[in-house]
């Protein structure tokens, strides 16, 4: 049975995997503690792009402490060659004496073949521990890689009578500066932002992270615009070679239309018509095809509808 020394050092390793959130995709976001006699020896969590993984990370710190410790892993670790080399491996050729998982990993890659590895090395493994919080962690990247689409976050601010806007739409805000502040602290968190082209006709809006440090993230800005109505000159257009964006647009659209965008650096993904505007399950898949896990749907009202009728929040 795992002690409660146990489930603190795993509450920490689900600590360093948050701070991956939004940008590790098409990889999970883990966190990695190794302990040894009472004493944390090394930390890790995945890097953003999905590598060094949290295991390497925590070992390169541990270094030869590593050998007889314990290290708590939120995700089981990869038993697969990718870009890097197996994580089980690396804790094999370590030393370490056990290892205590979250939750096991649903990409069939791997699914137990890693728990497998580390046992047949003689290592004491334990799975289960804060499995339900690590499960919350990975959310995204197992409805990835078993439904083929992303985790959808929608965003959606009204006021005391159920509107988004004044009905002439010139009210830029009607949220306040907290509000507005836990919304980028969100954007953080997902590989994506999906707005409509309503939105950016407008607004238009940056969609960046605001919050120091992180300017980066999200990794990815993208319009559903099935008529593409875009303007050339929209902030998104304009910075599509700083921050990456993409357009999505109906079938059918002819290459001398969509040049422009394409020389500006946008990326044009053509998606089938739906029942109004895009097939939005067809779009959201051309996403978790590019390796998107988190997608945080800011609006507007065409889109929310969108998504809350076909059931992909």
């Amino acid at each position: 049975m795992p002690s409660e020394t146990d489930r603190e050092h795993m509450a920490a390793a689900l600590r360093l995997a948050r701070r991956g959130l939004g940008n590790t995709w098409p990889n999970p976001a883990v966190g990695c503690v190794i302990v040894k006699d009472g004493q944390v020896v090394g930390r890790g969590w995945t890097q953003p792009g999905g590598r060094p993984h949290a295991e390497t990370e925590a070992l390169a710190r541990a270094g030869e402490a590593a050998r007889g410790a314990t290290a708590y892993v939120t995700l089981e670790p990869c038993s697969h060659w990718g870009r890097t080399p197996p994580c089980c491996d690396a804790l094999v050729r370590a030393g370490v004496a056990r290892v205590v998982v979250a939750t096991g990993d649903p990409d069939p890659r791997v699914d137990g073949r890693g728990l497998q590895r580390l046992r047949e090395a003689g290592i004491a493994v334990e799975l289960g521990l804060m499995g339900a919080e690590a499960r919350a962690l990975i959310a995204g990247f197992a409805r990835r890689i078993t439904r083929g689409l992303p985790l959808v976050t929608l965003k959606l601010a009204t006021t005391l009578d159920g509107r988004i806007a004044t009905a002439t739409g010139e009210s830029r805000w009607i949220t306040g500066p907290e509000a507005r502040r836990a919304a980028h602290a969100l954007r953080a968190r997902h590989d994506a932002i999906l707005v409509g082209s309503g939105t950016v006709l407008a607004d238009d809006p940056d969609l960046t992270c605001r919050i120091p440090g992180m300017a980066s993230v999200p990794l990815a800005r993208v319009v559903a615009d099935a008529r593409l109505r875009t303007p050339l000159s929209a902030r998104l257009v304009a910075t599509a070679r700083e921050v990456p964006t993409w357009i999505a647009t109906r079938t059918g659209q002819k290459p001398a239309t969509l040049a422009p965008y394409q020389a500006a650096g946008v990326e044009i993904l053509t998606v089938r018509p739906g029942k109004v505007g895009l097939d939005l399950r067809l779009l959201l898949g051309a996403l978790a095809q590019r390796g998107v896990t988190r997608v945080m749907a800011e609006g507007g009202a065409g889109l929310a509808a969108g998504l809350l009728r076909d059931g992909l929040v």
